[in-house]
């Protein structure tokens, strides 16, 4: 773990539970695309800088989500780096309690305001093209999370970020984390028709090929979806939805689980609404999800 590993002249990867890009600008400026979990991920960071002598110039954040920006106060206030973040993801960054107080759907309890879904504040600013370096450009892979994005360098390695889950990932917890389903299955059918050298998925193997990936990601969307819509059949309450979902796929709940799938099914919720699979009415005061 937390192994720099190379893929083209110039692009690395640190392998972590969020792989950490890195990219050398020149022989001794480089930048990191994210920056791991936590404080000690920052630290082991540090090391890797320190052992090639290099000067950590900035970080550029893919999203938000806290395993992928944890590091970021810790680096910025032992190297003094810059810290960019695209649109809504710059505003999560900036103040983290965004994001358990989005999954909850209110004030989070204590339970939800721990390091991997709340990461510590760091000084952050917008992403834009003028503060790319012109070897790296931003690629929009909306749907994971608001507007998260990812770099394609000029040696042709492209950072994909949290846009698709390995499949092992996948058969194992099912329901991978999704904000806009309509957004990330657009998302998927870019990443599908992409050529690159190498591509660097946050959770899944680096390879050189990533349709298959993104198809099965995209299978595995529509099979949840379909899932949902049968559940249906007879109208049922949002937690009555949830409960079956995860008595059928064999999950365990907790309250980060109730939060990150729970706000997964309710985005799949509204995308089958919007699209016309499903309606909803109420009874007995209480909102029932129902097949159109």
């Amino acid at each position: 773990m937390y192994e720099l590993i190379q893929v083209a002249e110039n692009s690395f990867y640190i392998q972590s539970p969020a792989k950490i890009g890195l990219f050398k600008l020149n022989d001794t400026d480089v930048c990191l695309i994210d920056s791991g979990n936590d404080k000690d991920a920052g630290r082991k960071i540090r090391q890797i800088l320190d052992a090639h002598q290099w000067r950590l110039s900035a970080i550029y954040n893919t999203h938000s989500n806290a395993d992928h920006i944890g590091g970021n106060k810790y680096l910025q206030g032992q190297t003094g780096c810059k810290i960019y973040a695209p649109g809504i993801e710059c505003d999560f960054t900036r103040h983290p309690i965004l994001e358990p107080s989005f999954l909850y759907g209110a004030y989070p309890p204590k339970d939800l305001k721990h390091k991997f879904l709340m990461a510590q504040e760091s000084n952050v600013e917008y992403l834009t093209k003028e503060n790319l370096p012109s070897s790296i450009e931003a690629i929009p892979l909306p749907g994971h999370f608001f507007d998260m994005v990812g770099f394609r360098t000029s040696d042709d390695v492209i950072y994909l970020a949290d846009c698709l889950s390995s499949k092992e990932t996948l058969d194992k917890y099912q329901i991978g984390f999704i904000y806009d389903v309509a957004a990330y299955l657009t998302t998927l059918e870019t990443v599908k028709s992409l050529k690159a050298k190498c591509f660097v998925p946050a959770h899944a193997e680096a390879t050189q090929e990533i349709e298959p990936l993104a198809q099965y990601n995209i299978d595995k969307v529509s099979e949840i979806a379909d899932h949902i819509v049968s559940l249906c059949e007879k109208p049922l309450c949002f937690e009555s939805i949830l409960q079956k979902l995860f008595e059928d796929y064999g999950l365990i709940m907790n309250f980060e689980q109730y939060a990150l799938v729970g706000s997964t099914v309710r985005s799949y919720l509204a995308w089958l609404k919007d699209t016309g699979k499903l309606e909803i009415i109420f009874e007995n005061n209480m909102l029932l999800w129902k097949q159109n």
